[in-house]
């Protein structure tokens, strides 16, 4: 309450771009503190999907001794294409601002989703942090 209004705070962060249209950056729940700057991971996503060669993607923080946490994706390749860690960093550069890319990329065959389609960020978190061992 302030001002006796009542306010709520529901953890999606959105933003009116200069033409009026609302741009959802992402929920504060799934964002990643990385060197002091937050991440939003769903938006380190849509610029993996954008890439041809992903068929899905989702983007957690792990441990890093430089930067608190790092941006990590888990991503799967669409069948019948085969893109490099680099194929994808070049294509999130086009979206994205330099300090939001992956510092890794780790590939596998399937992205675990809940069975309404929710990305399992803590199992994303536990790809990226068993990719560092």
């Amino acid at each position: 309450m302030i001002d006796g209004e009542r306010y709520s705070v529901p953890g999606d962060r959105a933003r009116y771009t200069p033409e009026g249209l609302l741009d959802l950056q992402g929920r504060d729940s799934v964002t990643i503190n990385s060197g002091g700057e937050k991440i939003f991971a769903e938006e380190v996503e849509a610029a993996l999907m954008a890439h041809d060669g992903v068929y899905d993607a989702v983007v957690a923080g792990r441990p890093s001794e430089r930067w608190g946490n790092e941006v990590v994706a888990v991503v799967q390749r669409r069948p019948g294409h085969d893109p490099s860690a680099d194929d994808l960093l070049a294509e999130c550069e086009r979206h994205i601002a330099r300090y939001k890319l992956p510092k890794a990329i780790v590939f596998v065959d399937q992205v675990v989703r809940s069975p309404a389609g929710k990305a399992d960020y803590r199992w994303a978190r536990e790809q990226a942090i068993k990719a560092d061992a």
